[in-house]
């Protein structure tokens, strides 16, 4: 039996998820969390095979957090449950540790296919996003850069569209003022704008907030 651990915001989702995976024969619900700061107590407690984990999850502030959780708990397989454009998140969250990304406008049997790869060791990447990722890989360096950030300049970019101030982002993410002034001004540059109302229109035009 593959036992799960379910990180989301809403109760809604928990109890979807939980019924349709009640009889089955493989995976099997065991923990159901709201907030990042569960997520440890219940990997430290519990035998946890696969985390199901939404990217806006209350208290994830960054995917840095949960990079370091992937390193300590080794055996524990993550997988990204959001509704976060996939084509932008899953290579940073795959780079990061992920073992696969999910959308939530996916089936949820198709979530259950990849909680059984992933616990075999598979990386879970759909068709669509293997295409788009192998297309990147052939563009010139300026078009690489306009499609791929960084995961830090993608956390800032969040904040930023969030109508968060630099020393705002600076206390949430733990890092220097100065350094998200750096950080958003990258964001400009990639992005081609040259001011902050015309680059969160642009990211949420490209589906990135």
């Amino acid at each position: 039996m593959i036992n799960v651990c379910l990180a989301d915001n809403y109760p809604v989702v928990h109890f979807g998820i939980k019924s349709y995976f009640k009889d089955n024969a493989h995976i099997s619900i065991v923990a159901n969390v709201g907030n990042f700061s569960m997520v440890k107590d219940v990997l430290y407690t519990k035998d946890i095979d696969v985390l199901v984990l939404d990217l806006d999850l209350d208290g994830l502030t960054s995917i840095y957090e949960l990079k370091a959780i992937i390193k300590y708990y080794t055996k524990t397989k993550v997988i990204i449950f959001s509704s976060y454009a996939e084509q932008v998140y899953a290579p940073n969250a795959i780079k990061a540790g992920v073992s696969g990304y999910v959308h939530k406008t996916a089936k949820i049997e198709t979530l259950g296919v990849a909680i059984m790869k992933v616990h075999q060791g598979q990386t879970i990447l759909n068709d669509t996003l293997k295409r788009n990722l192998a297309l990147i890989a052939k563009q010139n360096k300026n078009e690489r850069l306009y499609r791929k950030l960084s995961n830090r300049e993608v956390e800032v970019l969040r904040y930023l569209s969030n109508g968060k101030k630099n020393n705002e982002i600076s206390a949430i993410l733990g890092l220097n003022e100065k350094t998200v002034s750096t950080y958003k001004l990258r964001l400009l540059s990639k992005l081609n704008v040259t001011n902050l109302v015309d680059l969160v229109n642009k990211a949420k035009t490209l589906e990135i907030v």
